[in-house]
């Protein structure tokens, strides 16, 4: 990701303008379009709205999640969604993205969104996203950017002060401390009987779970603190201002317009019209601060927040007077405070940490530990307390910290009891341990506190979600909605049906351990369960853990399945939202599998020639297999480097078809046999989806290929086994090869005669027929002399010019006792 010769070279793009402008999600759209991206976002709450939306689109194969504190990492990732302090720095992708630029103005968090503006690149392009006001630093920092201004999607109205009673329905009153927001959330649920909360230092569960109860509608009401105003998707007609003013981290102060315009901005969605207001505690907007905010017009930015890069790490005193060093560009400013800086200060003077901070790798590891962040926010010299101990710890003895250490301070976290306040300070606390535990050096058994430190984090989510839903939802409307859940203990199900016993699980089963699990803790189960952990038959039924969940169901096309939930009025409006996201994103890693891992929708980018973009988008449409007719003309359109990017995504160029060798694969097969099946809302082919041979009358000449098959004569050969057999025959002694190809499927010599034949190849009993032609001066129809005066089987009439390649030999696999060769 760093700046290098040839990122500095890739084109770079500034977005700006007002909320509701499309910007972010233009950004994903042009991502997609790359084969690899990095997208940094500035909250881990919209990182994981994003990342649900992405893996919605593409599965969750595909797709990594980096946050401080939530890692989600496939084997392979192609996208990466992260909050801009996680960018991996060390990764080269095609694009890359940040958004809400405009923050690196910001008084602490600001060096960091400097850094990537001057040093964050893509391989071939570039985004920054953000506020309009960064029009004339970003064209000053980066004279070759290509500004655009992003226009509002929708109009924003200020509608004057209104009383909590009167708030339409789907507003968001917003307030800028924890206790404030449950005062307002209390006070909603007596007059209007339900509200969801969002506030920054929720878990992503429990944020997750909290929107998702707002966005189904269960609730109409949500009370927020400006977390919301980064980004969040939500269905909002109005926003109530409750304070304007707020701490800062350093004083209490009144926001400014741009900052007003920021959180207001989240009103009218798309091409929905939105209002802003204040609650009638306050007084009215003044009026140059509503024409502001209406007509998207600041200030621009005059300076950057910046830190120097250049570190020294031969002192503790050598790194703090090179992280206090002065800027050289006057639209920087230096950092003025962070807490990192302020713990490393604090720490260079305790003669324990002054007397193994001697050299360069103790300082480095020193400047690690000092930037742990303090979620708790409470006393400073705690935490500076509890970073003194991790890193006297980490320089004693084998450099890891103490197992018994570590589970004393994490043991009194894994407690679900208490109310709401207690809940709270005890997830941010689990947090530092969460972040602590995915540095994998410092840990004996890395991998065993990453897990418990997300199940206490996971445990205190699912509880704090509870009691905010207990205390701010009135429970007869709940409980309406949820009538499967019951208190007292269930009877064995007196029904066969699966969604009984689902009804079961949901209703508070008990668990193997003697508790219960609610309908949160399983829908949350489902959602962060990884792909092995479903069950998709050949009819497109899904289950979970021996539970069926849903069922696909035919789309617009083969690579667009939809989905139906098993009994979708079981559920509550935000568990049914999050469950059908999660296993639309299964779906979707499905049909990645189907294809062979081919990424269909990154080669058909804008930035392809028009030849390389039809050609990934027929390949999608056949699931990676199409034939040579259908592909000669835009094949023949490609220059080299277009090909040889297609080779390496595994694109073969057979006799008879073009395909990714993977999507031939037995396993990939049989999740075709099911797409094509659910598509043609026709059984899957008899005998076993992805075997080498089928019965061809039983499969269906004119379907065989959809299936991944080719009809020859009685049978149907697996299009790669067909691929083989072409090949074979394109040599002198190719007949013996694909004999002995064919008895290796064991089929009968008649049948072998008759796939021959079909192929344009010669049968095994051929031999005198050609000598006698031969003497006679001829040669058979569809073949031509070979060097030594013999008939040799010409290509295929459907195969490419130049076959320089075929799947024979390189990956293409069988299967069903068959090797390649």
């Amino acid at each position: 990701m760093n700046s290098s010769p040839s990122s500095r070279s890739s084109v770079v793009v500034a977005e700006l303008g007002p909320t509701n402008t499309g910007k972010t999600y233009r950004a994903i759209e042009r991502m997609l379009e790359h084969d690899s991206g990095i997208i940094g976002l500035p909250l881990r709450l919209l990182a994981r709205e994003v990342y649900d939306r992405v893996t919605a689109r593409v599965g969750e194969g595909r797709v990594a999640l980096m946050t401080g504190e939530e890692k989600r990492l496939p084997p392979r990732p192609d996208y990466w969604i992260c909050t801009v302090e996680a960018m991996p720095t060390d990764k080269q992708v095609d694009f890359l993205a940040v958004d809400e630029i405009q923050l690196a103005a910001h008084r602490e968090r600001g060096h960091v969104f400097t850094d990537r503006l001057l040093h964050a690149r893509g391989r071939r392009e570039t985004w920054f996203l953000g506020a309009d006001t960064m029009r004339p630093m970003v064209q000053s920092l980066i004279p070759q950017v290509s500004l655009k201004r992003a226009t509002r999607l929708s109009q924003l109205r200020y509608a004057g002060t209104r009383s909590l009673k009167s708030l339409p329905p789907r507003s968001a009153v917003v307030a800028f401390s924890a206790d404030r927001v449950y005062e307002l959330a209390e006070s909603l649920r007596r007059l209007r009987g339900g509200v969801a909360v969002v506030l920054g230092a929720l878990s992503p569960r429990t944020r997750n779970a909290q929107v998702a109860m707002y966005q189904s509608g269960e609730v109409q009401y949500l009370v927020a603190t400006d977390a919301i105003g980064m980004g969040l998707n939500l269905d909002l007609n109005h926003v109530a201002f409750a304070a304007l003013s707020k701490y800062d981290g350093a004083e209490q102060r009144d926001l400014f317009p741009d900052e007003l315009a920021q959180i207001a901005g989240r009103a009218g969605r798309h091409l929905n019209d939105g209002s802003f207001g204040t609650l009638n505690t306050l007084p009215e907007l003044h009026p140059r601060t509503i024409s502001a905010i209406e007509s998207h017009r600041f200030p621009a930015v005059r300076s950057l927040i910046w830190r120097n890069a250049a570190l020294d790490f031969s002192s503790p005193e050598a790194l703090l007077d090179s992280l206090s060093r002065a800027p050289g560009h006057s639209a920087f400013v230096r950092v003025e405070r962070a807490d990192d800086f302020d713990a490393l200060k604090d720490l260079s003077h305790v003669p324990a940490v002054r007397d193994v901070a001697t050299h360069r790798a103790t300082v480095e590891l020193l400047w690690q530990v000092c930037q742990i962040p303090d979620f708790r926010k409470g006393l400073f010299g705690q935490h500076v307390a509890l970073l003194r101990e991790t890193f006297l710890q980490l320089t004693a003895g084998d450099g890891r910290l103490d197992a018994d250490w570590l589970a004393k301070q994490v043991s009194p976290l894994d407690d679900v009891s208490g109310d709401i306040h207690t809940l709270m300070d005890r997830l941010a606390a689990i947090r530092i341990w969460t972040y602590i535990s995915h540095r994998s050096g410092w840990l004996h058994d890395a991998e065993h506190w990453q897990a418990r430190t997300r199940g206490i984090e996971d445990a205190l989510g699912d509880a704090l979600h509870e009691r905010l839903v207990e205390r701010f939802v009135q429970r007869a409307a709940r409980k309406s909605a949820r009538r499967f859940v019951r208190a007292t203990a269930h009877p064995p199900p007196t029904s066969d049906s699966p969604f009984a016993k689902l009804g079961l699980l949901l209703g508070e089963a008990p668990l193997g351990d003697g508790g219960t699990m609610t309908e949160e803790q399983f829908v949350q189960q489902v959602v962060d369960a990884t792909h092995e952990a479903f069950e998709v038959d050949a009819l497109g039924r899904i289950s979970f853990e021996g539970q069926p969940l849903a069922r696909l169901v035919r789309g617009k096309d083969r690579r667009s399945p939809q989905l139906a939930l098993a009994e979708p009025e079981v559920w509550t409006g935000g568990a049914r939202q999050r469950l059908e996201r999660r296993l639309l994103a299964l779906a979707r890693d499905l049909v990645t599998e189907a294809m062979g891992g081919f990424p269909a929708e990154a080669l058909a980018g804008a930035g392809r020639s028009a030849a390389t973009r039809g050609l990934a988008y027929r390949l999608a449409e056949g699931l990676g297999v199409i034939s040579q007719g259908e592909a000669r003309e835009q094949w023949r359109l490609l220059d080299e480097e277009s090909r040889e990017r297609l080779r390496a995504q595994g694109v073969r160029e057979g006799q008879r078809f073009l395909y990714v060798a993977e999507a031939l694969a037995p396993h990939a097969l049989e999740r075709r046999c099911m797409l094509t099946a659910l598509f043609h809302q026709r059984p899957s082919p008899q005998g076993v989806p992805g075997a080498p041979v089928l019965d061809a009358v039983a499969l269906g000449g004119r379907e065989a290929r959809a299936f991944g098959y080719e009809v020859l004569g009685p049978v149907a050969l697996r299009i790669d086994i067909v691929e083989r057999l072409s090949e074979a025959l394109r040599h002198p002694q190719g007949a013996r090869q694909a004999h002995a190809l064919m008895q290796e499927l064991q089929l009968e010599s008649g049948v072998r005669t008759r796939v021959l034949r079909e192929l344009g190849g010669q049968s095994g009993g051929a031999a005198s027929k050609r000598r006698r032609r031969r003497r006679r001066g001829g040669n058979p129809p569809g073949t031509a002399p070979d060097k030594s005066g013999a008939a040799a089987p010409q290509a295929h009439a459907g195969a490419h010019p130049n076959p320089r390649r075929s799947g024979a030999g390189e990956g293409g696999r069988t299967g069903g006792g068959l090797k390649p060769e």
